[in-house]
């Protein structure tokens, strides 16, 4: 029951992604992305430290900027990027990718067995994500294409480093270490590239706000937690419900449709993730290393 509990939790970070495209494209003001990224992770980031009162020292404190630059100022970059440079169901095309990424990339770190089964939930998970948002209209385009696959990349990459540097403290401070060091690295980029803020109205602050508290803190608290007690191998392959959860969101607030050739794509990306679950049952997972009392 336990697995099962950590499982929907951690299921919860992707399902509620899936709802960032909306809030980004009908409350935030448009042509930010840098700005936007920034103010998702660093006021979250800095709620968080206050919250836990525990500031990373030592090894900690460059491992937590690594890890915040690849789970958040490098992958939100150039998933960006690839947002302004290709139609969102190519972006989401390439990125799918990524569990199978995260497999080979935990053979490397982390000595994980390679599974057959997982292999196939992640190639059926490319396959269903595509039969799901690609259109046949799709412009190819070769930035946007690199950008997409350095984002799955670097989070591939930051989602194993964050199981192999288990520090001795809970998830919620791992979490807020991570936030505030991507947040801080994204600060300088954001004010040099892009222009002031114009005023926000209220629909911008709730947008923003909704980002960073829930799509920020939470899910990400959820996200970690998940790859410490299950494994990034077990974790990575649910990152394909976010494109599931945003075309569910697009049919009941949007008024879009769903054609047959969707449906088939959705069931397909959700019995990938249900085989990429089962793929790892057997696997051996290390138990989460119990917090010590840290220093404030």
């Amino acid at each position: 029951m336990s697995r099962t509990i950590d499982l929907i939790l951690t299921a919860l970070a992707p399902a509620i992604w899936g709802s960032t495209y909306i809030i980004t494209t009908e409350l935030l003001p448009d042509g930010y992305p840098l700005t936007a990224a920034m103010l998702r992770a660093l006021p979250a980031g800095l709620l968080l430290l206050l919250f836990t009162q525990v500031l990373p020292q030592g090894k900690w404190l460059i491992r937590s900027f690594v890890l915040g630059a690849l789970n958040f100022s490098i992958f939100w970059w150039l998933l960006f990027v690839a947002a302004y440079q290709l139609p969102g169901g190519v972006a989401a095309t390439v990125g799918a990718i990524q569990p199978l990424i995260v497999l080979y990339l935990a053979k490397l770190f982390l000595d994980q067995n390679i599974r057959p089964a997982a292999v196939i939930a992640g190639v059926g998970g490319i396959l269903g994500v595509a039969l799901l948002v690609l259109t046949p209209r799709a412009a190819l385009d070769w930035v946007g294409i690199l950008a997409a696959l350095g984002g799955a990349i670097s989070m591939a990459f930051g989602t194993v480093l964050t199981r192999k540097w288990q520090p001795p403290v809970p998830a919620l401070t791992f979490t807020s270490w991570q936030l505030t060091a991507g947040g801080l690295l994204l600060l300088p980029v954001a004010l040099w590239a892009e222009p002031t803020l114009p005023p926000l109205d209220t629909g911008a602050v709730l947008g923003f706000t909704y980002l960073g508290l829930i799509g920020g803190a939470l899910t990400y608290f959820f996200w970690f937690r998940g790859i410490a007690r299950l494994g990034p191998s077990t974790v990575a392959p649910l990152g394909l419900l976010s494109p599931v959860a945003a075309t569910l969101l697009g049919l009941g607030i949007l008024g879009e449709t769903l054609s047959p050739f969707q449906t088939a794509g959705m069931a397909l990306v959700l019995v990938s993730v249900w085989l990429g679950q089962h793929a790892q049952r057997g696997a051996p997972t290390p138990a989460p290393q119990a917090p010590a009392a840290p220093q404030a």
